[in-house]
């Protein structure tokens, strides 16, 4: 029997912006969503209709994964330009004002948001979804406790959201802080074993409160539509190369998991409330943020948990041919994530005499479409 390959599959959603304004669009995106949508069948829709998302096939090449990427983004500004708009990756939209926009049309979409009101209108964000296909799909529950204190990391690397409603937040990815809004997000539950889940599922949707379980929308989860552990944690990462950088650290820590059934085996609430923190701290300072170590029980710089990160998933990089890509995870922190990009950006363009928001839309746009 062949080793298994841990297929994997990457979701971008991507913010669409008036070329002009820079804002999001106040005239219908139909003709701008219908375009895309007959170019690229992979294309879907989100909450709102200044949203699009993009997702990859089911893959063992990050090197497929990487062109499909780059094709859909260059397509999607291509299709932008010829509709007056742009487009590009980030947690959150620098500049649009969450009153203003108009929901997509359709059954789930209304529904939610007739579920979750105000909170709903209120999400203009965007993330990435990476799923990687386990060996058993009946040990997925067990895997998303014991991969739940890894997040904080992917999270710090991705971060592209320091900006809100016009405004700096004083944080690096503020998308969560939003997304907290809804129910059923943030970190899962620890559960004691896939029957506790699947008792949970089954009150929650006897109960009304779901129709079922995609209506979880934790930051990791098993996908109800393939064998995929979902994570949800990432911030929509405006380079590409970020993108796969994080899509492959997360493929490794799966099957290195996977391969290691002591690790991170026991967790209980501690282990969740640390968790908890550190997402906290990558929230707050990215990659700059100190990481807290359970077992020595103190703060460690982020290069260090990061380092002990690639140490861990070495032999499941080779196995998987993407030592390169994991390393990307060093280039991030070296040159800056997104959100410090941005940030660095704003601060030039005001010390410019120029308009900051402007400036750092349209860093995020030429950046998404094209990450040399």
């Amino acid at each position: 029997m062949s080793p298994h390959s841990y297929r994997f599959g990457i979701e971008e959603e991507y913010f669409l912006a008036d070329a002009e304004s820079r804002g999001t669009p106040d005239r219908s995106l139909k003709a701008f969503h219908d375009a895309a949508g007959a170019a690229l069948p992979e294309i879907g829709r989100e909450l709102l209709e200044c949203q699009i998302e993009a997702c990859t096939p089911p893959s063992d090449s990050f090197g497929e994964a990487r062109e499909t990427l780059a094709h859909h983004r260059a397509t999607l500004a291509r299709i932008g330009r010829e509709h007056g708009v742009l487009v590009f990756a980030a947690g959150t939209h620098p500049v649009a004002a969450w009153a203003r926009q108009v929901a997509t049309q359709g059954e789930r979409y209304t529904g939610i948001l007739a579920d979750v009101g105000l909170a709903g209108r209120r999400s203009l964000i965007c993330g990435m979804h990476v799923h990687v296909e386990v060996p058993d799909p009946h040990t997925r529950v067990d895997l998303m406790n014991r991969l739940l204190p890894f997040q904080p990391i992917l999270l710090a690397l991705s971060a592209s959201s320091p900006f809100w409603q016009g405004q700096p937040t004083g944080l690096a990815a503020y998308r969560l802080s939003a997304f907290g809004e809804l129910p059923r997000t943030g970190l899962p539950e620890l559960f004691a074993d896939r029957a506790a889940y699947e008792r949970y599922v089954r009150i929650m949707t006897r109960a009304g409160s779901i129709a079922d379980a995609s209506f979880l929308w934790w930051s990791l989860r098993p996908s109800i539509k393939f064998p995929t552990l979902e994570l949800r944690i990432a911030d929509s990462c405006t380079r590409v190369e970020d993108a796969i950088t994080i899509a492959a650290l997360y493929r490794c820590l799966v099957r290195c998991t996977v391969r290691r059934p002591d690790l991170n085996a026991g967790l209980d609430g501690v282990s969740r409330a640390l968790a908890q923190e550190n997402l906290w701290r990558a929230q707050h300072g990215g990659t700059k943020a100190e990481m807290i170590d359970e077992a020595s029980e103190k703060a460690v710089p982020f290069a260090v948990a990061l380092d002990d990160l690639l140490a861990l998933i070495r032999e499941d990089a080779e196995a998987l041919g993407c030592v390169d890509e994991i390393e990307g995870a060093r280039r991030i922190v070296h040159d800056g994530t997104s959100a410090e990009r941005q940030i660095a950006v704003f601060d030039g363009a005001r010390t410019e005499g120029r308009n900051p928001l402007t400036a750092v839309v349209d860093w995020l746009a030429d950046t998404t479409r094209d990450d040399d």
